[in-house]
């Protein structure tokens, strides 16, 4: 029975969490760090919560020489290690009595014989309703060789009313010409409504309040245009270096790794227009209209910026740069820092720049989006002390603290009219008891539950390598990314790209 049959359960009523219905997940690469760390514990939170069905089942598929106990103790010793709700010995016992692992390779037909008949056998056993989501927690060469197996082995249609549905990790191509080769091999396989591409920093919540907080209020709407914005600063910092996955990023670099799906699906948010409701066709709908809208400037040497980070010291430690890392070719290109300026070429945000920034390395791990108000056009306190102010900002801090900062000027104190920029927070961790979910737990919930709200559409991927590519192809041909320390805020050439424009990057 699936949850919209039941006459007891009204689908608007909030009160009642979205539970899934029957069925499973299947998970490719399950031995990696992605898996580890991520979905196995977000599986254990969701069966935690009680919102997955009794007879729930993870399938694993991996290189190994496993059996389904082995299997079981892996997801154990994860969930113990990374779920963020307390272990429970009755909630384990259900949830591991639908695991299986099938061991093979991706060419490997015999594999995925069995993979079938142990879907067979847990629709039997566990009641799964043959509805299962396939993910694809691999590198992008191998998804198409994945899905073709899946085809040809009969596992990517489900029959009588179930489903099947696959889960594509980034990075989706590295350029507009892979991507659409890559969309084009799996929608042969699947609908387009059946595929899933998760990027996770949509299944946060402080990005989903982008809209609550646009949308659900009248007192930011009226401002959030070019009459009253000054410009939006977007920015994803991380103090980490590549640790152990040179093989995955050297060549790829931070704008393809970073801008290409997360900020400029932050910058689409910021940006759309009110859509006519909140499901998966209008929020595409108002995203593509602004990302088909953005425009590159006609300078780039200007006002694009990449780096590289160096040696330095970070949190009392030594580092390594880039160059000197494990596996990094000391003459590489690949940029570990990336800054941009867009402009959205629509009535709502003609002339707004959108500033957008990346990096490794940097002074800290911050995901942040900066609406930045003009100037008052007139101050009667010009002649006393307003040194210390500056401009207005909204900013929504993504991770950590997540939250949402106002800045404004207010008086301080005193016999004397001084005016001084104060602060007002609002953090969810503060002012709702519950914590948010882990952005994972909520994306696969929603692909089990096929609400694609919260998924980029193959047509925003590729519109994203439309604005990318260019750039990409003129780095390739111009010079080296410069180098910054490690610990600091960037490049100079960032801080002089802002600053010719008469502004400067906040320090978040």
């Amino acid at each position: 029975m699936t949850i919209s049959s039941n006459p007891l359960r009204d689908p608007k009523d909030r009160r009642l969490p979205r539970i899934a219905g029957p069925s499973g997940l299947v998970i490719f690469g399950v031995t990696g760090d992605l898996s580890r760390k991520k979905l196995m514990p977000a599986v254990y939170d969701l069966a935690n919560r009680g919102l997955l069905p009794p007879g729930f089942s993870l399938v694993g598929f991996a290189r190994r020489d496993w059996e389904n106990e082995d299997f079981a103790q892996v997801v154990h010793d994860a969930v113990k290690e990374h779920a963020r709700t307390p272990f429970r010995e009755e909630v384990w016992q259900q949830l591991a009595e639908g695991f299986r692992f099938v061991p093979g390779e991706f060419s490997d037909d015999e594999a995925f014989e069995k993979l079938r008949a142990t879907i067979e056998e847990l629709d039997k056993a566990r009641g799964t309703g043959g509805n299962f989501a396939f993910y694809l927690s691999v590198p992008p060469k191998f998804f198409p060789n994945v899905v073709q197996q899946l085809k040809k082995h009969g596992l990517s249609d489900g029959q009588n009313h179930s489903w099947r549905r696959a889960v594509i990790e980034k990075p989706f191509g590295h350029d507009l010409e892979s991507a659409q080769e890559l969309n084009q091999v799996v929608h042969e396989v699947f609908r387009p409504s059946d595929v899933f591409r998760i990027d996770h920093y949509l299944g946060k919540e402080t990005v989903q309040n982008i809209l609550a907080l646009r949308f659900a209020n009248t007192m930011f709407e009226p401002l959030w245009n070019r009459s009253y914005v000054d410009h939006v600063q977007i920015t994803m910092a991380e103090d980490i270096g590549i640790g152990g996955r040179a093989g995955y990023y050297d060549g790829i670099g931070a704008a393809r790794d970073v801008i290409q799906n997360h900020l400029l699906q932050l910058l689409a948010l910021t940006a759309m227009e009110e859509p006519a409701s909140f499901d998966a066709k209008a929020l595409v709908t108002e995203k593509l209209k602004v990302l088909t809208a953005v425009k590159l400037p006609r300078e780039l040497g200007k006002h694009t910026v990449r780096g590289q980070y160096a040696h330095g010291w970070q949190g009392g430690e030594e580092v390594r740069g880039y160059l000197e890392e494990d596996g990094i070719d000391s003459q590489s290109k690949t940029d570990t820092y990336a800054a941009v300026k867009l402009e959205i070429d629509n009535r709502r945000w003609a002339g707004v720049p959108f500033y957008l920034r990346t990096g490794k390395r940097l002074g800290r791990r911050v995901t942040e989006i900066a609406v930045v108000f003009q100037r008052a056009p007139h101050s009667p306190f010009d002649a006393t002390d307003t040194q210390e102010l500056g401009q207005n900002a909204l900013v929504i801090r993504v991770q950590p603290d997540e939250g949402v900062t106002i800045r404004f000027g207010s008086k301080v104190p005193g016999t004397s009219m001084e005016i001084r920029d104060v602060t007002m927070d609002f953090q969810y961790g503060e002012s709702f008891t519950e914590s948010s979910p882990e952005a994972y737990e909520r994306l696969l919930l929603d692909v089990l539950l096929g609400d694609a709200n919260l998924f980029p559409r193959h047509q925003e991927v590729e519109e994203s390598w439309r604005i990318l590519d260019p750039i990409e192809e003129y780095w390739d041909k111009h010079g080296k990314p410069e180098q910054y320390t490690a610990g600091t805020w960037g490049p100079k050439a960032a801080d002089e790209m802002l600053a010719r424009d008469g502004r400067s990057w906040r320090r978040p």
